[in-house]
């Protein structure tokens, strides 16, 4: 009898009982673990679908304001520049009615020599028989070196330099030459070439190499003078120690444009009557 007592006071077996009690104190009790990654990731896809939610909803609510505000800096360029064009044009306009009342006051008041007075200041377009210089800079425009620019406040690089389209012109005009311009830029008795940095300007105006240089003259008078004048053997010298390259030419036909306007420097009242 007291086997069977034993039994009925303790059905379940001691050590069952302190591995129960060793789960529950760890906290591995309660749902099972498939159960609770369920769980975790029903949490986590909700959450995904909340913030995915919030995101939609405040690009709904701002997408209208950025497209509105992107047309209208759209709407603002097109309008600035229009302007700008307009502008433009109206410059253009006058700077053609004043070089036009220019050259008829040039004609008008030059008696027999109105045309040669008119060429002479690049009033006018003119065309004629000349010759076609090219200068560019070396092939690698950081050569060193001595030569004809040492000494001179010039870089020992490759580059053509203003002072040498300088050298080039007058010995152009020297040499004969009745009319030149440089990469379509008319030159006048008050055209400057200068320097910006490594830009050559003519007349304020930035050039850039290949500089194309055209004179109006008797060719061959004018490109035999050249090479043998002093600034001829200047660009034979720049060739030989710094590798800038050019070439000249006889033209049967060049076309130089008429300079874009011309600056009055003097001006003096007409004789009149006197109103005494």
């Amino acid at each position: 009898m007291s086997l069977l007592t034993n039994v009925m006071d303790h059905s379940l077996d001691e050590g069952y009982a302190e591995a129960a009690a060793r789960k529950q104190a760890l906290g591995e009790g309660g749902l099972p673990p498939t159960l609770r990654a369920k769980v975790w990731l029903a949490v986590g896809l909700a959450l995904a679908g909340l913030v995915v939610t919030v995101a939609a909803v405040q690009a709904q609510v701002t997408a209208p304001e950025a497209a509105r505000d992107r047309q209208e800096l759209i709407d603002r360029i097109e309008r600035e520049t229009a302007r700008a064009d307009r502008i433009e044009d109206d410059i253009d306009t006058l700077r053609a009615d004043v070089g036009k009342r220019q050259r008829e006051a040039l004609k008008a008041h030059g008696g027999d020599q109105g045309e040669l007075v008119a060429l002479l200041s690049g009033a006018t377009a003119v065309q004629g028989p000349g010759v076609k210089l090219v200068v560019d800079d070396a092939e690698e425009a950081d050569q060193g070196g001595d030569g004809p620019r040492a000494g001179s406040g010039f870089a020992d690089t490759g580059r053509v330099r203003d002072r040498d389209m300088q050298r080039v012109v007058n010995g152009l005009w020297q040499s004969g030459a009745e009319a030149i311009s440089i990469n379509g830029q008319r030159l006048t008795a008050l055209s400057a070439i200068r320097a910006a940095g490594d830009a050559i300007l003519v007349d304020n105006k930035p050039l850039v190499p290949p500089y194309t240089v055209l004179a109006i003259g008797d060719g061959q008078q004018v490109s035999s003078a050249f090479r043998e004048s002093a600034d001829g053997f200047y660009l034979q010298a720049l060739k030989g120690n710094f590798g800038i390259r050019f070439r000249l030419g006889v033209e049967k036909e060049v076309r130089l444009p008429a300079a874009p306007s011309l600056i009055v420097r003097n001006a003096e009242p007409k004789a009149g009557k006197s109103t005494s």
